[in-house]
């Protein structure tokens, strides 16, 4: 070797080697040396088929045949055992010498990559099975609880009104039979949605605004009429949109029942809902008078599963993220603007 590559063959931290035709190295350079762990002389007297794993010679072999008919080798990765029986991943760049009988070769040591590689496969899998658990759960669970609301509806129907004469508990009666019967029809939408996540493909259809948000009003009508909440609602500007109607329910159901729970002492909720389709935007804007947040401290939050920003013992967490995976899911995007004690309106931008 020429005096003036020596420095560049010693000093390279990649692995550098030339080996000849009948399988031996020539020649390995330190860095090679101490990865493998084997001494030089040791290394020169092993067939380097010997040094490959197992799995790994058939195909290197084949390779191999390839570049004694003088063609070259090129992002070709394999794996080497290591005198102490490690295993690590070698990325190489062969090049043939036909006339000498030589292999000129850099070997990268890739092992951190493919370890990191294998984590994420790893966690990607493992995510795959959670992801699939809770589906599972979720169609259970929203299937299982129909047979309870079933069971609700005739108890109800079977009450004879006739023999009650009390106003109140005539009223009574008529806002559980409707929370029931609001909460069949949300069990049956999530079974269907989760039927239609299934086949991959999100349900887009022409939502009107107007009957779904009626449809929520109805199925939580008992605690509106508790609360005394005040509805100043106006679609005129966008009366439907392309969407998907489960979801719509849903954002008009967790904006509700969050203005209710995050009432101001005293204070009777007033909700807002505006819709507008101005400069090819559609938009849909919610607005309360509730405890609002401080967007300073929690803005970037909001948003968040499992955030909680106030004291109240029926809060999950989970009620805005809904709200936000529903709109992201389907290509539209939500803000926020809102002040302590003033409010908070939500702006959407359906795509």
């Amino acid at each position: 070797m020429s005096l003036k590559l020596a420095p560049f063959f010693d000093l390279s931290e990649d692995c550098l080697c030339i080996a000849n035709y009948k399988g031996y190295f020539e020649k390995i350079n330190p860095a090679f040396v101490k990865l493998l762990g084997y001494s030089e002389a040791e290394l020169k007297s092993i067939l380097i088929s010997e040094l490959i794993y197992p799995e790994d010679r058939e195909r290197t072999a084949a390779h191999r045949r390839n570049l004694k008919k003088n063609v070259s080798l090129i992002n070709f990765e394999n794996r080497f055992v290591c005198k102490s029986g490690a295993i690590v991943w070698l990325h190489w760049t062969s090049i043939p010498v036909e006339n000498e009988e030589l292999i000129y070769a850099i070997a990268k040591d890739i092992t951190h990559k493919k370890e990191l590689e294998n984590d994420r496969i790893s966690h990607l899998s493992e995510l795959s099975q959670v992801n699939e658990k809770l589906k599972q759960l979720n169609y259970t669970t929203s299937h299982d609880l129909r047979s309870p609301v079933n069971n609700l509806i005739s108890m109800v129907n079977l009450i004879d009104l006739n023999k009650i004469d009390d106003e109140d508990t005539l009223e009574i009666l008529s806002f559980i039979r409707l929370s029931a019967e609001g909460l069949k029809s949300s069990l049956n939408s999530y079974i269907d949605a989760f039927k239609q996540n299934d086949s991959r493909s999100e349900k887009l259809e022409i939502v009107s605004f107007e009957p779904v948000l009626q449809k929520v009003q109805k199925s939580i009508s008992a605690l509106i009429e508790k609360a005394e909440v005040e509805f100043d609602v106006d679609f005129s500007g966008l009366e439907s949109v392309s969407f998907n109607s489960t979801y719509m329910e849903s954002i008009f159901l967790n904006f509700i029942t969050n203005s209710i729970k995050y009432a101001q002492p005293h204070v009777s909720p007033v909700i807002s809902i505006r819709t507008d389709h101005k400069n090819g935007e559609k938009t849909l804007t919610y607005s309360d008078n509730g405890l609002g947040f401080d967007m300073d401290k929690i803005g970037h939050l909001i948003f968040n599963l499992n955030q909680k920003f106030h004291n109240n013992e029926d809060s999950k967490g989970v009620g805005l993220y809904l709200v936000y995976s529903h709109i992201a899911n389907l290509g539209g995007s939500i803000s926020v603007d809102s002040k302590v004690n003033e409010g908070a309106t939500f702006s959407i931008k359906f795509k």
